[in-house]
């Protein structure tokens, strides 16, 4: 299901006549997995995830019992970890932007971008947190305006602007330097060393060498259950919503027989997605999204309470602003004094912990994908564009439609927020269903943005599990359809067999599952570190060489230090390689 590559190894011989084909870049220079290793990573996670699924619907009280104990052991004991881990993706940020390798570009120093701004962006913001605003950028403000520490009450007492100030934050800057410093670690292996794109490739080399074939294989088992789960709930979820929106504007109930004709239907489109390539698919879902949240935006803010909004966003601006640190550190340390009997009884175990949780059990699929479509950007570009470019964006988006909530929440008397509090799902179109003249049509359109951003985000992650079960080889399109099958069959199996308790159960056990990934990625970004200051003479002009088509170039090893550089004008014994023989970085 799966098929070889067509890069043109050094030292290889052209099959017909005596023209040689192009190499494909990035030459490959990472190791072959041997048989075995192979054979678990294919075959532990679907044992673990059908395991986990059989247990969950058989006993899903004690799985929910179960699950919830650990949720409350993390979020007591390491509250702190990962508000540290979320410092840590933001400073690595800055420093790699405007330091003196911002100037590194992804795939050597003649790469070109492989999309245009406009497709960049798009394609970062919709696999990124698309639909998590689409989710969240009601249902968070509405949740927290009564109750948010930090940020001090209005002087009249309420907390609307602490609740849309923190939505920015738990969307915004630290979540996406969060992705960001993931896909860069990630990009760097790939481009510039020519490496799989994988995180045992990215993360190992850093270990002793008796440790480094058995840490990659569970490297990479840890980042394909949390892809697999991850996608699986999020499928399944992603159902339900566009059910919640199909009945606000059609009156339709929704229900189990509506969720598994929305998850075929998602199934079909992500599957033709899947199969025509990353370029033509994605580019044109992501550029869809792209112009339907514009117009929902914009729509809002023209038919809505426009100076309300413009008051509201310049407050919160300048808020966020002056309270990004306090919120950055907070960790409720107060908890720590007693042990926690429940994550239930702290403010960060529902909100900071979640979704930092969250981002690092996405960040497998998220980050691979951006690492892939950011071919020729330099590290500082790359950086600038999937931290600061979204936080703006994520800004606006919830300035406006958060805003517009608290303002229609007040005029109908708490009604949306009685909506929220029975269904979370039902926020955005509770919302809309108040703007005068297009509110119905502003249903329609969001609606089907719960469509294509839950498409492209599947779609992204099917290109990312690919890469991480079959690299070296590439994964087909006949191979990508059939992952978003088996995907759509662990939802449907859930939904149909649990419902929702058991879509919620699975899914915060994928959030437990971000607690030791996140030392993997810990892990990874030390090697990015270390990987950056070692970039010499030798290391530079082997990129180069890796990211070179001319088939005649020929890599030999370097004698003086690490890696393989192209041969000396004067001539050199030329050493071919074989693939996966030796590692630059080890």
């Amino acid at each position: 299901m799966d098929q070889e590559p067509e890069t043109q190894y050094a030292g290889q011989q052209p099959v017909d006549g005596d023209e040689k084909p192009p190499v494909e870049v990035p030459r490959f220079m990472g190791r072959q997995i041997p048989s075995l290793d192979r054979l678990l990573i294919m075959i532990i996670p679907p044992v673990l995830i059908v395991a986990a699924v059989i247990w969950v619907i058989v006993d899903s009280g004690g799985a929910a019992e179960a699950i919830a104990t650990m949720r409350t052991f993390v979020t007591g004991e390491f509250t702190w970890l990962f508000v540290v881990y979320s410092l840590i993706a933001l400073g690595v940020c800055i420093w790699a932007a405007f330091s003196k390798f911002g100037k590194v570009r992804l795939g050597g120093p003649k790469a070109k971008p492989l999309h245009g701004r406009f497709a960049w962006y798009s394609m970062l913001f919709a696999c990124g947190q698309g639909i998590g605003l689409i989710f969240w950028s009601v249902a968070e403000p509405i949740m927290l305006r009564d109750e948010n520490p930090v940020i001090p009450p209005t002087p009249t007492g309420t907390g609307e602007e602490g609740a849309i100030v923190w939505t920015y934050f738990h969307w915004g800057l630290t979540a996406w330097a969060m992705y960001c410093v993931v896909a860069l670690c990630l990009a760097y292996s790939h481009h510039n060393l020519g490496k799989t794109l994988t995180f045992r490739e990215a993360t190992v080399d850093i270990l002793p060498k008796k440790t480094q074939r058995p840490a990659g294989v569970v490297v990479e088992l840890l980042a394909i259950i949390a892809t697999v789960l991850g996608l699986a709930t999020s499928f399944g979820f992603a159902a339900m919503q566009f059910s919640s929106g199909v009945t606000s504007f059609t009156g339709i109930e929704s229900g189990p027989v509506m969720w598994l004709i929305v998850i075929g239907a998602f199934a079909v489109v992500t599957g033709i997605s899947a199969y025509i390539g990353i370029n033509k698919g994605m580019a044109r879902l992501s550029g869809l999204n792209s112009i339907l949240s514009i117009v929902l935006v914009v729509a809002v803010f023209i038919f809505g309470p426009t100076l309300y909004l413009i008051s509201t966003t310049t407050q919160t601006f300048g808020s966020f602003g002056q309270n990004f640190l306090s919120m950055s550190f907070f960790t409720d340390f107060q908890i720590t004094a007693a042990s926690l009997d429940t994550w239930q009884d702290s403010w960060n175990g529902w909100w900071t912990v979640f979704i930092w949780c969250w981002v690092i059990a996405f960040s497998p699929f998220v980050a691979g994908f951006v690492a892939r479509i950011s071919r020729g950007r330099t590290i500082r570009e790359f950086v600038i564009g999937v931290t600061v470019m979204p936080s703006i964006i994520v800004m606006v988006w919830v300035g406006i439609l958060g805003a517009a909530a608290i303002y229609y929440d007040d005029q109908t008397d708490r009604s949306i927020s009685d909506q929220v509090a029975a269904d979370t799902s039902s926020g955005l179109f509770a919302m809309l269903e108040q703007v005068p003249i297009i509110g119905t049509i502003l249903l329609v359109i969001a609606t089907i943005l719960v469509a294509t951003y839950y498409i492209t985000s599947l779609d992204s992650g099917t290109y990312a599990l690919g890469e991480f079960v079959t690299a070296p080889r590439k994964s087909s399109p006949f191979f990508r359809v059939i992952l978003v099958i088996s995907i759509g069959t662990v939802a449907t199996v859930l939904l149909t067999l649990g419902g929702e308790a058991v879509v919620d159960t699975v899914q915060t056990g994928t959030i437990i599952g971000a607690f030791p990934f996140s030392f993997v990625i810990l892990l990874m970004i030390a090697n990015f570190i270390r990987r950056l200051h070692k970039r010499n003479k030798q290391i530079r002009k082997m990129e180069r060489a890796i990211n070179d088509p001319d088939p005649e170039r020929v890599l030999i090893p370097d004698p003086e230090g690490e890696g393989f550089v192209e041969p000396s004008a004067e001539g050199a014994t030329v050493a071919s390689r074989a693939p996966g023989q030796g590692d630059t970085d080890s």
